[in-house]
């Protein structure tokens, strides 16, 4: 069994921080204390260097079917980007057809990952269709450890529910122990204004945003929270982009009807805005995103809500698809959507740059303390989708999923060198003031000073536990 001594970093959790070496026996963290006096296959000296448990993405969609294309990461070439940026686990989305079952769709997604992975993952799972005789379903998921499921309040045609169902799906979820997600927009509402600017030639991206006004999320948002309080159980909002979303989830908990109403937004929506891609240039299909990208405006309240925890999460909504023609050997993807701002497949990239994004923009810019970026980032994700404490902390017993930050190394944002596959990067020439020199992925390095050494099916699939509040 290997073993690994760590010595002199900075630990940091959502709790702590202090100034220890942690030593690690096969895959798991063995022993943590000072001056450890340890022999072992491999010594790191970590001094001046924060040791963080590695980052935990809640929401991404590797090897996603959009249409006639499929999202350009797939497992391998997605959890080897997410490595690089310091994230050791992701959780994904299993999507059940309209006429199939959930546990075929979970067959379905655990394959495209099987061999592939290089950290850990889960998976949610997508409901679309839920007739009685497939509640059974949903007790059964949970037994094996897919302890989520998310539902959608539009997409009309593939994903929307009618809240008779979405109801019927949290009634459900009270009695099994699973956790609701919620995509929360107005499907309705945006099929009519996204069809009447077609029919008026506003086919251009920009018109994808003012197609998914801010008022059919909040208003999708409240509906959904109140639902929750009606069947009495917690719900979690997925890619909170708007304030006024957020402002709803707010209500709800100060209001102490529903406490356990949880939110989760993206750095797209913290650190992009809708003016950014407002000239009607095709250039714009990069950032066309759903929920869309809101005014610049909006960034700051959803700041303010993740340091004062009325959001609890930042995830990344991970769901690429190139610019350009047979980048690297893909299909056509964005430029689908050249004539139509409704046939761009919808996804930006991001689950490399979340940790390095959260950072600069939350502990530099903005003075968080250490532990709330590993709050954020890490523990209250793997608390909330059952993962913790074997993830989103450093304590014996815990798996060694560790990244050593360094503060002192800048890291420049560039497709050119990121490990995603998708030919630009929405966040092209941001520089950050703190990146990973090491990650290491149960007990193994992986990552170190850019270079990666891992391997393709390193990473286990996760039987998750029940959802506890972060």
């Amino acid at each position: 069994m290997s073993t690994l001594l760590i010595r002199n970093g900075r630990i940091i959790t959502a709790t702590d921080d202090y100034v220890a070496d942690v030593f690690v026996e096969g895959d798991k963290i063995k022993l943590i204390g000072a001056n450890l006096q340890m022999q072992s296959d491999r010594a790191i000296d970590a001094t001046g260097q924060y040791v963080i448990p590695g980052g935990v993405d809640c929401h991404t969609h590797m090897d996603l079917p959009v249409g006639a294309v499929f999202s350009s990461d797939d497992f391998e070439t997605g959890t080897i980007a997410a490595a690089h940026g310091g994230t050791t686990t992701i959780i994904d989305f299993a999507t059940q057809s309209r006429t199939g079952s959930m546990h075929a769709a979970l067959d379905e997604w655990l394959a495209k990952a099987e061999g592939k992975a290089v950290i850990d993952y889960g998976m949610h799972m997508i409901i679309a269709n839920l007739p009685d005789d497939l509640l059974g379903e949903m007790d059964a998921l949970v037994r094996e450890g897919v302890t989520s499921f998310k539902m959608f309040t539009a997409y009309p045609e593939r994903l929307q529910l009618d809240d008779g169902t979405i109801f019927k799906a949290m009634q459900r979820a009270g009695a099994n122990g699973g956790l609701i997600m919620m995509h929360a927009e107005n499907g309705s509402v945006i099929d009519y204004l996204a069809q009447k600017f077609i029919a008026e030639g506003k086919t251009t991206p920009n018109y994808h945003p003012l197609s998914r006004p801010h008022q059919a999320e909040a208003d999708a948002t409240q509906r959904v929270i109140l639902l929750a309080e009606l069947a009495g159980v917690p719900v979690y909002i997925v890619h909170v982009s708007s304030h006024r979303a957020m402002e709803a989830i707010r209500a709800a908990r100060d209001r102490g009807s529903l406490r356990a109403v949880y939110g989760e937004t993206c750095p797209q929506y913290l650190w992009l805005a809708s003016e950014d891609y407002a000239d009607g240039k095709f250039d714009g299909a990069k950032y066309v995103c759903s929920p869309p990208i809101r005014e610049r405006a909006n960034q700051e309240p959803l700041w303010r809500a993740l340091a004062a925890d009325d959001l609890q999460t930042v995830a990344t909504d991970h769901c690429p698809f190139c610019m350009t023609t047979g980048f690297k050997g893909l299909p056509k993807q964005k430029e689908l959507g050249r004539d139509n701002f409704r046939n761009i497949p919808n996804g930006v990239p991001g689950v490399e740059n979340r940790m390095h994004l959260i950072y600069q923009g939350g502990v530099i810019q903005r003075g968080w303390t250490l532990n709330r970026f590993v709050q954020v980032t890490s523990t209250a994700a793997a608390k909330l989708f059952g993962v913790f404490p074997r993830k989103g902390t450093i304590a014996i017993g815990s798996d060694a999923d560790l990244v050593l930050w360094d503060p002192n190394r800048q890291h420049t944002i560039r497709a050119a060198t990121h490990f995603m596959r998708v030919d630009y990067n929405p966040y092209e020439g941001v520089t950050v003031d703190g990146s990973p020199s090491r990650v290491i992925a149960r007990g193994r390095v992986i990552f170190e000073n850019d270079q990666f050494g891992g391997k393709a099916g390193q990473g286990e699939y996760l039987k998750r536990g029940t959802y506890a509040s972060p």
